[in-house]
């Protein structure tokens, strides 16, 4: 088993990429694979809404500037973590516009990410953890994914590179967390030829607008 873990911090060793780690360690004492791939630091434009990702269901973006690689990552992948540093209460712009395309074409070609197991963590120095957690958890509920959960919410606190493996209580999260998600990828793997999973329903859209 693999897991793909995305680094939104425009730093490519600062907390984020250590926070990430507290979680890719534990997981890889259960001998899963882990790889770290930092987008924090790619140029990602915002997604266009053309809507050719549903007119062409390639798997692609038709502007393509490395996502098209990282989507078939995720595909490839038996679970996938979102980890990003907070930017104005909120996940990075690259982050960001990386998340909107990529579930937009995932959504519109079948949504191969449903009952992967997916989950986030958000690194900060003060505050505006919980809202940027969320925006991240928003694409893992979306995608009908498998979330494990932790002790308490996968946000970890620290300024310079490394300071938050000072934080014992989010460190403890963290390496909870990177257990849990161990634990469940190995319930499913175990499970898939004893448990079917619930038919996938045709997706129903309504506008309030008439």
């Amino acid at each position: 088993m693999k897991v793909i873990a995305f680094n939104g911090s425009p730093n490519k060793e600062g907390n984020t990429y250590h926070a990430i780690k507290i979680v890719t360690d534990e997981l890889e004492k259960t001998g899963i694979e882990t790889e770290i791939i930092q987008v924090g630091n790619k140029n990602m434009r915002g997604c266009m809404a053309c809507n050719q990702c549903a007119k062409n269901r390639d798997e692609k973006c038709i502007y393509d500037d490395g996502l098209n690689e990282l989507i078939q990552k995720m595909k490839e992948a038996d679970g996938i973590i979102f980890g990003s540093s907070v930017h104005f209460s909120g996940i990075t712009g690259s982050m960001k516009s990386f998340l909107d395309r990529a579930f937009y074409v995932i959504g519109n070609n079948g949504n191969f990410l449903r009952h992967i197991v997916g989950t986030s963590l958000v690194a900060v120095r003060r505050t505006g953890g919980m809202p940027a957690l969320e925006q991240l958890d928003n694409y893992i509920k979306y995608a009908e994914m498998i979330s494990p959960s932790s002790t308490y919410w996968n946000v970890i606190h620290g300024t310079k590179p490394g300071e938050v493996l000072q934080d014992k209580e989010g460190v403890q999260t963290l390496t909870t967390l990177g257990r849990n998600m161990a634990y469940t990828l190995k319930l499913i793997e175990n499970g898939k030829n004893t448990v079917n999973p619930p038919e996938k329903l045709r997706k129903k859209y309504t506008n309030f607008i008439r």
